[in-house]
């Protein structure tokens, strides 16, 4: 295992130019770059933080076309995500902007959904929850995930959680843009201390609304 070194401003430079290359020789004429500055750096980070927050599966570059008007083959981020259960856990992106952190959960079958609604509603561990999602956004992430515009049906529309009772998926993030530590190997550290701040998030939901 190669040791991790920083995310190379190349990994970004190459981003910029897929958004206006984006088909299959472009790609295939700098595959190289993104082997060696995109794929090759994130699968040393995954490596070192495996440890401490499980192993990470690196997403495919090809975009899923059979169903989009769009049809550029390549994703222009490269994203990865460390499971802690199947959906729930931590993920890092790479894109022409920079680094962006996040974690939480994005799938929601009916049980789990309506698991969370009922963990949600229940005081004790809805209460939790508001503190973790309040401390995680006082940490300078952004509350996101899919959400219904009212409180769904069997909830009273004044209820004391009432937002979080709107969410089918629950996830936090931070775009951090392109620091000067990116390129170098404290970015270990600074990306394991954002995911660190997710984990009572991610616990939460692997304990009260698993898939």
């Amino acid at each position: 295992m190669s040791t991790f070194e920083g995310i190379p401003p190349a990994a970004f430079r190459f981003y910029a130019d897929l958004e206006e290359n984006n088909n299959r020789e472009w790609w295939l004429e700098n595959k190289r770059t993104y082997d060696d500055d995109v794929r090759a750096p994130l699968t040393n980070l995954l490596s070192e933080l495996e440890p401490e927050f499980g192993p990470a599966k690196i997403f495919r570059p090809n975009r899923d076309i059979r169903f989009s008007q769009d049809k550029s083959p390549y994703k222009t981020a490269q994203g990865a995500f460390a499971a802690r259960q199947e959906g729930v856990g931590f993920y890092v992106q790479i894109s022409a902007d920079g680094l962006l952190i996040g974690g939480g959960y994005h799938s929601h079958t009916p049980a789990q959904l309506a698991r969370f609604r009922a963990s949600v509603d229940a005081p004790g561990s809805g209460e939790e929850l508001q503190r973790i999602v309040d401390a995680v956004a006082a940490a300078g992430f952004s509350i996101e995930g899919e959400k219904l515009k009212t409180v769904p049906r069997g909830f009273d529309k004044d209820h004391p959680r009432a937002e979080l009772l709107k969410h089918k998926s629950l996830s936090a993030a931070v775009d951090v843009g392109r620091p000067a530590w990116l390129g170098t190997p404290s970015a270990r550290q600074e990306i394991a201390s954002r995911w660190e701040a997710l984990r009572p998030l991610v616990d939460w939901v692997a304990e009260h609304a698993a898939p």
